[in-house]
């Protein structure tokens, strides 16, 4: 535990300062890229930081969380970076980077298949916050799913309204709103069985963790309530596994805030770039809410509910 106390500290102050570096070296700052899959897009991010002449590498890949890459070499304005290694019979994946008129233009290599990647500069996305909120609307009328659909194959969502109540009911597609959003006050409950697995992601973009597996599984930026990979709950609640539970959320920017049954556990951190799962790596855009179904069922949903800048 400590020892992933001190992962989440080393992360936050090795990410924090990169949007604002004054650093010459083009590859410096936190870098957004959209790159091909043979499912459409898959979202990725870069933050690199420079300190006495030695570049630090943190890589969120599609999936998974935001780690750092120590294979990584700079030859004037090229960067090669490893940034998965070989795993068993899986080729290591290697990305060639070139800095050039303000973005990062290459390769993504692994094994004899190659991708072209084209990486830009994250938006800052420092916004004041608003004087005053909207009335908060329903995004759940408990009635259907109307303004809600699946990602991907329909075929493939177990999504159902029962008693009120939005419901995965197994493993299965996400689901996401039709409508985009910007900066905003969200609000809903949750009910999340033992063992489970899921995640309100905000914009598309950001996940907020909804999780009940083993204490052992997550260190606590990847456990219930944190931002995923990115931010830990400043506060460690006790677990409420098969009990409703209280999230509401403002984020404004990239700055958040999150308080869970009414205890802040988010106070304004900011949030470095997506995480895993993210729809796209298009930052500088409103994006949709969606929750995660395609990893565990069973998680419970009601009083969906969003306020926006008036």
């Amino acid at each position: 535990m400590i020892r992933s106390l001190l992962c989440c500290l080393v992360i936050s102050t090795v990410l924090a300062p990169l949007a604002s570096s004054a650093s010459s070296n083009p590859f410096v700052g936190p870098w957004d890229f959209n790159v091909p899959t043979r499912d459409g897009v898959g979202a990725n991010w870069l933050g690199i930081s420079e300190e006495n002449g030695k570049l630090e590498v943190w890589f969120q890949p599609t999936g998974g969380h935001v780690y750092q890459v120590t294979d990584c070499k700079q030859n004037g304005s090229h960067l090669t970076l490893t940034v998965a290694p070989q795993n068993g019979n899986h080729p290591p994946m290697i990305w060639e980077l070139d800095a050039a008129d303000g973005k990062l233009t290459g390769t993504q290599k692994q094994g004899t298949h190659t991708i072209a990647l084209t990486g830009l500069p994250a938006p800052a996305l420092n916004r004041p916050a608003p004087a005053s909120w909207s009335k908060p609307e329903a995004l759940f009328d408990g009635k259907d799913l109307n303004g809600w659909e699946p990602i991907g194959s329909a075929a493939k969502s177990h999504w159902i309204v029962q008693d009120g109540l939005l419901i995965n009911q197994q493993r299965g597609a996400n689901l996401k709103t039709t409508r985009k959003f910007e900066d905003f006050k969200l609000h809903f409950e949750v009910n999340c069985p033992e063992d489970a697995n899921s995640g309100f992601y905000l914009r598309g973009r950001y996940e907020l963790q909804l999780e009940y597996e083993p204490s052992a599984d997550n260190p606590p930026n990847r456990a219930m309530g944190s931002i995923y990979g990115r931010i830990a709950p400043a506060v460690s609640l006790p677990r409420k596994p098969g009990q409703w539970e209280t999230f509401d959320v403002i984020l404004v920017g990239r700055t958040v805030t999150v308080r869970r049954d009414g205890t802040l556990t988010i106070d304004h951190k900011k949030i470095d770039g997506i995480t895993g799962g993210a729809l796209d790596a298009n930052e500088g855009e409103p994006g949709p809410f969606y929750i995660q179904g395609d990893h565990t069922g069973g998680l419970k949903f009601r009083n969906i509910t969003v306020a926006v800048p008036q």
